[in-house]
């Protein structure tokens, strides 16, 4: 048999349970709701991790419309292929999104949206057969109409906003970048050339899309460079592109000398990413403001957040 020193804990000294700091007390426990309204609902929520957070985020939004600081969202493809558009669309209406930004994914969901009222592929059985990403009327019209507004030195997400209007799309209510270009919202799209399902096509225009996207870039870096003191940035549902154009939209603003600090920097999705995490919500408390990271799912949380919004303003 084996035996080894065991310590002694006969001098442990132990504290009075009232001098010890708690994280949690019953003045942040949830509540009975008082009615059944969505106000009773939310002001029963309790103050603790994740929905303390939300109600975090929902009063930085209400103080940033109220001091008319820059709201800037960021969308991952999945916000919109959840049935959330008609929501962020209300959102811009409201002066709680002063500005967009989209990936490629994004840009195309919309547009599909928009031209059939439908979107979202079986990936796997279209590579299977050999057709995924080639429908014809997607490419056309993004690799035609949107590139050809752009060609004129529209940012793509105008490009696409005016082309959907234009050619009066018969879903263009739902559309993102339509509401956006008829409100006057920037809106950007953000495309990584071959990520794409248009780029498959042969009628793909790297160079039109690519000066596009980077005239894109620098707009939203525009907008991002007038986050600090009070303003607010969300990825939602971006793991890589979009944390990526906010990490450079912050360093070139700070290095034109905008003081962008004190901004409240949200990630809202339903994993924890490596990138998301950081842009917005590390590089925010770096520099001064509040990080905020959401977990859940987007076609809960964004609702929530949405009415939350919607009954205090």
């Amino acid at each position: 048999m084996h035996t080894y020193d065991e310590i002694d804990l006969r001098g442990v000294k132990p504290i009075p349970l009232k001098k010890r700091k708690n994280k949690v007390a019953v003045g942040d426990f949830a509540r009975p709701a008082k009615g059944q309204s969505f106000a009773a609902f939310y002001e029963s929520l309790p103050d603790i991790l994740a929905a303390k957070e939300i109600k975090t985020l929902v009063n930085a939004l209400r103080t940033a419309r109220e001091r008319r600081k820059p709201i800037v969202w960021f969308l991952g493809a999945h916000v919109i292929k959840v049935g959330l558009s008609p929501i962020i669309i209300d959102l811009m209406k409201r002066g709680y999104i002063t500005a967009v930004g989209l990936n490629g994914a994004g840009m195309i969901h919309d547009v599909e949206i928009a031209m059939i009222g439908g979107t979202s592929e079986d990936v796997a059985a279209g590579i299977n057969e050999g057709v995924f990403g080639m429908a014809e009327e997607t490419a056309e019209f993004i690799n035609c109409t949107i590139t050809g507004r752009a060609a004129e030195g529209y940012g793509l997400g105008a490009a696409a906003g005016w082309a959907i209007e234009k050619e009066k799309l018969p879903h263009r209510s739902f559309s993102i970048l339509a509401a956006a270009y008829r409100l006057k919202v920037p809106c950007t799209v953000h495309v990584a050339i071959g990520t794409d399902i248009v780029h498959e096509h042969p009628s793909f225009n790297p160079s039109v899309i690519g000066e596009a996207t980077y005239r894109d870039f620098k707009i939203i870096a525009n907008q991002i460079a007038r986050v600090g003191n009070g303003g607010v940035i969300i990825n939602a549902g971006s793991a890589v592109i979009l944390p990526l154009i906010i990490e450079k939209g912050i360093s070139v603003a700070r290095n034109l000398g905008y003081a962008v600090k004190n901004f409240t920097g949200a990630n809202l999705d339903f994993i924890r990413h490596y990138r998301s995490q950081l842009n917005p919500v590390q590089r925010a408390a770096e520099l001064g403001g509040r990080g905020i990271s959401i977990i859940g799912h987007h076609e809960l949380t964004i609702p929530l957040i949405y009415w939350a919004l919607k009954t205090k303003s």
